[in-house]
This record gives structure tokens, sequence and C-alpha cells, in this order.
């Protein structure tokens, strides 16, 4: 692992400074995104925690400097990334959004940083990153949904010298939360950790021009679970279908317990003018729910904002409108209404040594709904500065546990891009 110590700068620092020595291909470059976060929970039933809201507003500053590669037959470099987050208002009685860390006395941290790297290294087509790093795959998928995104530490092995593949593997033993700063934090799932454990996965894209597309990978928890997974869609005309599907059995010495679920999603969208509608079905069997590490690591259609519907034994059903006002003569506004229901959640019949007994009852059953608005500038000193107001409601009952909540995000994000 390569990683600064006290703050982000030295990271950042060290990757200019090595820049000149290596080739300027493979968009060698620099990017800085200035976000600022304001977050608004509000339970509608008695919390867990106690508190009625939850609300922080933070501003953070994300860094990323990507090389190129040195000249020869097996080309060097190095991508580097450092954060810096400070609290603009976040009190003891309202915090844990999910912004900001919180101390021993349950404050949230006035500051908090992060940095870190990875040596990479080029064969041909194939391309090794050692260090740390953010990860996009179905099994395993590091999330950016706060103010500080998720980081994994560990290696991470792609090909692409197949015609329309992409295959890729790898392995990760340190995490980075989205709420901290350290590299030797963990990733918890619905009754998974990453504590203690390892992560490996391993799988391939097939993107041929064409219609058609698919995508085959497995992962392993270690200690915990194995995992498959499947991918097919079609985008055909003003059609787009998108099928996923998971199986996962436990491993090794079943650390949550007993596991063995089946969770598949189906999404169907018609474009039509300047709307877009859409109607998606999932369903999870099995008597444990679907469960993942990483905040991003599930790609069922009814994963949502705040809900995930993956309770054991639920179905779930799905209809979104989204609207695009460019051809309405507002080039850069968009609108998204979207409504889920899910059913026939049964946790009765979980294992009685494992991680998931006494989370769900037997008819659990809840909905969520969706509001987003965004704006992105188009042109002029403020290009590509967006806004972004969205609220999520969530209703429950007992057997479902989840909170009932109205949630208000607003997000202005500004990102700044150069190249060496």
């Amino acid at each position: 692992m390569i990683r600064a110590n006290p703050g982000p700068g030295r990271a950042l620092l060290a990757t200019l400074a090595l820049c000149p020595l290596l080739s300027q291909a493979d968009e060698a470059g620099w990017s800085l995104l200035s976000r600022n976060y304001f977050l608004h929970s509000d339970f509608r039933s008695p919390s867990g925690s106690g508190q009625n809201y939850r609300q922080e507003w933070a501003q953070g500053f994300i860094g990323d400097i990507r090389s190129g590669f040195t000249e020869g037959t097996l080309g060097v470099g190095i991508d580097a990334h450092g954060f810096l987050g400070f609290k603009l208002d976040g009190g003891r009685g309202h915090a844990g959004t999910g912004l900001l860390p919180r101390d021993s006395d349950g404050r949230a941290e006035s500051a908090y940083s992060s940095a870190g790297a990875a040596l990479k290294l080029r064969l041909g087509d194939t391309q090794l990153r050692y260090g740390e790093m953010t990860v996009e795959t179905p099994v395993f998928d590091t999330a950016d949904k706060r103010l500080h995104p998720e980081y994994a530490t560990g290696w991470l092995l792609e090909n692409r010298s197949l015609p329309d593949w992409r295959l890729q593997a790898g392995r990760f033993t340190a995490f980075n939360n989205q709420d901290n700063s350290a590299s030797h934090d963990d990733f918890s799932g619905y009754g998974a950790s990453t504590a203690n454990r390892a992560i490996s996965l391993a799988g391939a894209t097939f993107a041929p021009p064409g219609p058609f597309g698919a995508a085959l990978y497995a992962g392993q928890l270690q200690d915990t679970w194995r995992q498959a997974y499947l991918n097919l869609n079609l985008a055909e005309g003003n059609w787009r279908l998108d099928g996923n599907l998971y199986k996962t059995r436990d491993t090794g010495n079943a650390s949550a317990g007993a596991i063995d679920t089946l969770a598949y999603s189906l999404l169907a969208r018609y474009n039509f003018g300047a709307q877009a509608l859409s109607l998606g079905y999932q369903k999870v069997e099995g008597d444990t729910p679907f469960d993942f590490v990483g905040g991003d690591s599930i790609y069922l259609a009814n994963s949502i904002k705040y809900a995930d519907f993956n309770g054991p034994g639920e179905r779930s059903w799905q209809i979104r409108h989204d609207l695009d006002f460019a051809t309405l003569g507002v080039p850069g506004l968009s609108l998204m209404g979207r409504y889920v229901s899910g059913r026939g959640i049964d946790g009765s019949h979980a294992p009685a040594r494992g991680a998931y007994v006494g989370q769900y009852g037997k008819g659990g059953k809840h909905w969520e709904r969706d509001i987003d608005l965004k704006y992105v500038v188009q042109s002029g000193a403020a290009k590509d500065l967006s806004l972004s107001l969205s609220h999520v409601s969530h209703r429950a009952n007992q057997a479902q546990a989840g909170d009932d909540i109205d949630r208000l995000y607003l997000i202005i994000e500004y990102p700044l891009k150069g190249s060496f």
C-alpha cells in the first residue's frame, strides 16, 4: 500500500513531482471537485439512536491526479487522491448523517482528511493497480454517496486485449469508509462485514456494437460468502431492458451464518420525447437478506436512495418517470420521480446462529418515494457546476424494521479538470 500519513497534500505533491518523468498518455491529468453537501433526516417513528432528526452541512474537496506511464515494454505510473472536509453545521444532538465522522462524545468532527495512492503497471493491454483506489464492479463497488468517497486497498488487474471485452480480477484487504479518514476501517452490510477479512473478485463485461450486452462476475468475502452475478441488457430503439441476478452461498467459517439466497431484478425503460417511463420488478429468494459490502455493491433495480428492497423473501415493484427539460428549452435541467413498494418479507426462518436473527419479522412491507431535481450549468465560467435537490420518504411496518423517515439532500458540486 502506498499512502501519505498526515494529510492529503503530501500524496498529491509527490505525484506532481513525478509527473514530468512520466509519459502523458492514457488521460494523464488532474481533477478537483468542490462538494457542498446538506443532509437532513427527519425520523417519523422512534429511531434506534433516540434522535428525532439528524442534520449536517459540510464542505469537501476531492483531488485526483493520474500520471501517464513510463516508456518501454513495462510502463509505470501513479494515481493519487486526497480529500479534505469541513463541518459547516452539525451539533452533537443531530450528528450521524454519514457526512462527518464523530468523536468519542458523539459530536461531529470539525474537519477530517485522507489521502492515498496506487502504483500502476501496464503491459500491452493489461494494467495492474496496487494501493488505495475506488472500485467499480457488480460484486464489490466502493460508493460515492456522501462527502467523502469510499476507498479500498489491494490490487486490481484489468485486460482489454479482446475486442468488446473487459476482464477484471482483484483482491482487497483494507477499507476507508465514507465518514472516516482511516484505511483500517471496515465496510458493513446487513450482517456481513469486511472486519479482518479480504474480498476477492473476478469477472468480465461484454459490450459489443449492437443492442446486446452482458456481464458475468464472481466474488468472495473471506469466511463469509461466495457470490455469482449475471447481467443481460438490451438497447433497441426507444427501449432499454436490464436484467440482474445474484446467487450467494456461505463459505469457510460462515461468519455471518448460513446463507443461500437468489436475488434478481428486471428493469424496462421506454423513452419518448423529453420523457422516459421505467417499470421494475425485484425478488429475493432465501431466508436471509441479499447481503453485500461496499456501499454500491448491489446492482439490483430496486436498490435506490434509502432502501435496497433486499429483505428475505421480498418482492418489490418500481415505477419511475424522468423528464429532460433540454427538449423544452432548458438544457441541463432534469426531474425524476420514483416509487418502489416491497412486500412479502419473512425473516422468521433466519438461521438460529447467524448475523440475521431478529432483523426481520414475518409480513414485512415498506415503500419509498424519491424526487430528484438537478441542474447543470451548460456554459460560461460556471460550466459543469451542478445543483441537486432530492427528497426521500420511506415508510415501513415493524416486520420490515426500517426507519420511517423523510430525508432532504442539497448538493452543489463544481468540478475542475486539467491535463499535464
